[in-house]
C-alpha cells in the first residue's frame, strides 16, 4: 500500500481498503487522500496497487478493461513520482472527464493514481515520494485522517 510522504500540506488519509479472498489474500490495495488541490478547491488522490488482471485500479479509473493495456505504446511519461529513490514513470488514461488517471509499474504491481477533480493532477507535477506504508512504521500512528472517502465505494463515481 502506498502512501505520499511526507503528505502534501493540509492532505490528510482519509481511507484505505483491499481487493482479494481468504484463499490468496490481498491482491490489490487503495489509499485514499484529501486537500487542497494546487490549483484551488478540494483535491482527492486515489492510490491503488494491484497485482495485474485484478482490476480495482481499473474500476476507479472508470475504464472497462482490467488492465492498463496499450498505454504504454512508447509514448514518454506524463508524469512521474518517487519509490524507494528511484522516479518510476507514469502515463495519462483516457476515461472520465471527471478524473485524471496515472498508471505506471511499481515492484511488479499496476501503480493508478486517480486525482479528483481532474485539475488535481497538476499535484504530480510536485513529484510525490510515495512509500510502502509498512515501511513507516510508529509514524503510522501519526498520520493526519480525515472523514472516509465516499470514494472508495465502488460504483460512486
Amino acid at each position: 500500500m502506498w502512501l505520499p510522504w511526507p503528505l502534501p500540506r493540509g492532505w490528510v488519509v482519509t481511507g484505505l481498503g483491499s481487493a482479494g479472498d481468504d484463499r490468496t489474500g490481498p491482491r490489490a490495495t487503495v489509499l485514499a487522500c484529501s486537500g487542497p488541490s494546487p490549483v484551488g478547491g478540494a483535491g482527492e488522490l486515489l492510490i491503488v496497487a494491484e497485482e495485474p488482471s485484478v482490476g480495482l485500479g481499473s474500476a476507479y479509473a472508470g475504464m472497462s478493461e482490467v488492465d492498463p493495456g496499450s498505454h504504454f505504446d512508447g509514448t514518454a511519461a506524463q508524469a512521474k513520482v518517487e519509490i524507494d529513490g528511484h522516479p518510476t514513470a507514469l502515463w495519462l488514461v483516457d476515461g472520465p472527464t471527471d478524473r485524471a488517471v496515472y498508471v505506471g509499474e511499481a515492484n511488479g504491481c499496476w501503480l493508478w493514481t486517480v486525482l479528483y477533480p481532474a485539475s488535481t493532477g497538476y499535484l504530480l507535477a510536485e513529484r510525490l515520494r510515495l512509500v510502502d506504508l509498512r515501511w513507516l512504521g510508529r509514524e503510522v500512528e501519526m498520520l493526519p485522517y480525515g472523514a472516509l472517502s465516499p470514494r472508495l465505494a465502488l460504483g460512486s463515481g
